[in-house]
């Protein structure tokens, strides 16, 4: 109900604590674009939904009556193989093929390596901000060990890391040290195995 009330909004009583009416995503994004990010993640109720939405352009908030309607783009991401689950019925095929109009693949973060250090960099410096802390570089042979490391968690995994060298880090660089022992780890079996 919660991420329903947040995508469509909800009227004053629509649920226990609905104190007051709520203009959900779909209305505040009116003439814009609406990102929806692990869009398999959404009920099949949600996504009979957003599907009406797509169609007609329509939704109701939780609780009312009235088809309000909506001029807004949908973009949305995914994680998992959205064709796997269309086979599992987890997943509607309609809503699939109305989300599918331009499909963009993004290569894991494994398989571009060469992008880590812009990433991590652009990373430390929002990080700074946020944390206010003030690390200005990344050691050569941080950038060598975030470069070898898989990121089974893609993105979130290597912002994850960053966020916890700063927080932890006491110089002006980020040095492998910082890093958690799995990933410091990393490219250390290869130079064994070559010795």
């Amino acid at each position: 109900m919660l991420l329903e009330s947040e995508l469509f909004g909800h009227e004053k009583g629509a649920f226990a604590g609905a104190e007051h009416r709520r203009i959900g995503r779909l209305e505040q994004c009116h003439q814009g674009t609406l990102y929806l990010e692990d869009v398999a993640d959404l009920p099949r109720g949600t996504q009979a939904k957003l599907l009406r939405v797509l169609q007609d352009g329509e939704f109701q908030r939780l609780g009312g009556v009235e088809a309000l309607r909506v001029d807004v783009r949908i973009l949305a991401s995914s994680n998992r193989n959205l064709e796997s689950q269309l086979a599992d019925g987890s997943f509607r095929q309609d809503l699939y093929y109305r989300l599918r109009d331009v499909t963009i693949q993004v290569p894991p973060l494994r398989e571009r390596v060469e992008d880590i250090p812009e990433l991590a960099h652009y990373l430390m410096f929002r990080f700074n901000q946020q944390l206010g802390t003030a690390v200005s570089s990344i050691s050569p042979e941080a950038l060598e060990k975030l470069q070898s490391h898989r990121w089974p968690g893609n993105i979130r995994e290597l912002e994850g890391v960053l966020r916890d060298a700063l927080v932890i880090s006491t110089g002006a660089s980020l040095l492998p040290e910082h890093f958690p022992l799995e990933l410091r780890a990393d490219g250390d079996e290869a130079l064994a195995t070559d010795a």
